[in-house]
């Protein structure tokens, strides 16, 4: 995964785990279940996409 690539994931991912951080701040249980479920989802995108370069690169 290029540098540019991987700095969008890691930017993106603290931005929704500092979402969730707001949300149980305010006590809104269905923000942090939504920032939460987001977050798992984005996180494994991430995987699977590192995986897909990593095979169509050949390493």
């Amino acid at each position: 995964m290029n540098k540019g690539l991987a700095l969008l994931f890691a930017i993106c991912g603290t931005a929704l785990l500092a979402c969730i951080s707001y949300s149980i701040s305010i006590g809104n249980v269905w923000l942090v279940l939504l920032f939460s479920i987001l977050s798992i989802s984005f996180i494994g995108f991430g995987f699977i996409v590192k995986a897909k370069l990593r095979r169509r690169n050949g390493g």
